[in-house]
């Protein structure tokens, strides 16, 4: 495991959030975003639902409609729209507006999960946090990192309690970019390029 993450480290040496941000309340709206798209796409809208709506008050208050209009390319808009204008509305109401630094906090906010609250944690706050998202769940299996790797569908909560387990706490969001990074490039879900891969000779999966 170990070894097998010093080479990402190599391929990986600076990673980063991929979503574009300035403050820890745009990274929540952002990630909580870009549940079932890209990066890519939420960082397409981002800017003028922030320019229009430039902090959790005017968020909250803000017509379901016009945010609605804003991150229509997103997919499962309506959804979305109603979770960030709650969310910001309880922020306003609990926190004057500012995001807060714990797990339980941020959970307890309209459409936030621990996904979303470990990636808000980990980048802006530089708490250390451990997301769990597709990618994440299928190169820990692919690797072996953890018992559950047969499952179909295992649970985000024990692969996160697993693997942070194994390493410091001052990697965790690190070593959750470098995998998510490698998962994007590399190990694709339906077809990963084992012949690119640095990893291939130690992989199980591999052969």
């Amino acid at each position: 495991m170990h070894s097998e993450y010093a080479l990402l480290c190599e391929l990986y040496p600076a990673p980063k959030c991929a979503l574009d941000f300035r403050s820890p309340w745009q990274l929540l709206v952002a990630t909580v975003l870009s549940a079932q798209t890209t990066d890519k796409r939420v960082n397409s809208v981002t800017p003028e639902l922030f320019a229009e709506f430039p902090d959790a008050a005017s968020l909250g208050a803000a017509a379901g409609e016009r945010v609605e209009d804003i991150i229509h390319p997103l997919g499962f808009f309506r959804g979305k729209a109603r979770n960030i204008i709650a969310l910001s509305a309880a922020l306003t109401q609990r926190y004057g507006g500012e995001v807060p630094q714990s797990m339980d906090a941020l959970t307890s906010l309209p459409g936030v999960g621990r996904k979303t609250a470990n990636v808000v944690l980990g980048n802006a706050f530089h708490i250390p946090g451990f997301p769990v998202d597709t990618h994440v769940m299928r190169l820990t299996g692919r690797l072996r990192w953890r018992d559950d790797w047969r499952d179909v569908h295992p649970d985000p909560v024990r692969i996160e309690r697993e693997i942070t387990a194994c390493f410091p706490p001052e990697e965790w969001t690190d070593l959750s970019h470098r995998l998510i990074l490698h998962g994007r490039a590399v190990c694709h879900a339906r077809k990963p390029d084992c012949a690119a891969c640095p990893l291939s000779d130690t992989c199980p999966s591999a052969a």
